[in-house]
């Protein structure tokens, strides 16, 4: 069984130029693709009528490019191309990049949009994420994140171009989402089940499901003030997971990184067990 899930919209030709890119890939690299996805806006639950198509892949490397003396790069890259970016990491990258609290490996895991998957990996994936991300880690990825959108787009206090509100919005919001499951370590990526989940203030809600219809059917929003309620929002979260999390947090323990061994061998042999190679 294989993972698809495309939405209806997806131009065709666009949906077969994603296609293609991920079969030359395959053949010209000798590598398995057990899972694409769309990441970005599309995936976030807020598109605009022109967002781009943000491709993003794992890709494992069969047994014999292991045994080489020459490293093979952990990224692989296809030109960009109008609205289309199509690249991708190695597993051994997502891996170590996860367990230092990078949380774009697991937003890919929680995409609504599925090019291609294999069930075994993203959901063995994920429950080793599930397990194994350190809570702390994760909590500070998206304050940085959040704080430096905050920076770049709204320092000044004045205009501020309506699209760019998602930039520091969706890190508040997955902050809160994290404080309030304090068990968890694995927010959805789906902006508007973040924002349901998050449980915000009324008039924060209302705001925010205004902007996503908003731009949904208009490329361009403009300039304006930053809503005080976002503002302060968006400021009272950073400013709770400051103080919680100011400290460093430890590295990753020696059972996770066993963890991460014992995932990525299983995952390389299975990946090309499965595909008949």
């Amino acid at each position: 069984m294989s993972l698809r899930t495309i939405p209806s919209y997806f131009p065709l030709p666009t949906v077969a130029e994603i296609d293609g890119r991920l079969d030359d890939i395959c053949a010209t690299h000798g590598v398995e693709i057990p899972l694409a996805i769309e990441s970005g806006s599309r995936a976030w639950g807020f598109p605009s009528p022109d967002s781009d198509f943000d491709c993003r892949f794992l890709f494992v490397r069969p047994v014999q490019q292991h045994l080489s003396p020459w490293l093979h790069r952990d990224v692989i890259e296809t030109p960009l191309a109008d609205d289309l970016d199509v690249n991708g990491w190695d597993l051994g990258k997502a891996l170590k990049l996860l367990l230092k609290g990078n949380a774009v490996v697991i937003e890919w895991l929680r995409s609504p949009i599925v090019y291609r998957g294999k069930p075994w990996f993203r959901d063995g994936l994920l429950e080793f994420a599930t397990r194994y991300a350190d809570r702390e880690l994760i909590v500070k990825h998206y304050l940085h994140l959040g704080e430096r959108q905050r920076r770049v787009y709204f320092a000044d206090g004045t205009s501020v171009p309506q699209k760019k509100i998602f930039y520091a919005l969706r890190p508040a919001a997955t902050l809160r989402w994290l404080r309030l499951h304090r068990e968890a370590s694995v927010a959805p990526m789906h902006f508007p089940t973040l924002m349901l989940e998050c449980e915000p203030p009324k008039d924060v809600a209302v705001l925010v499901a205004d902007l996503i219809e908003r731009k949904s059917i208009t490329r361009e929003l403009g300039s304006e003030a930053l809503p005080p309620a976002i503002s302060a929002f968006i400021d009272y979260e950073f400013s709770l997971a400051r103080e919680r999390f100011e400290g460093r947090a430890a590295p990753a323990s020696a059972e996770a990184r066993q963890g991460a061994e014992n995932l990525y061998r299983e995952f390389v042999l299975r990946a090309f067990r499965s595909s008949g190679s």
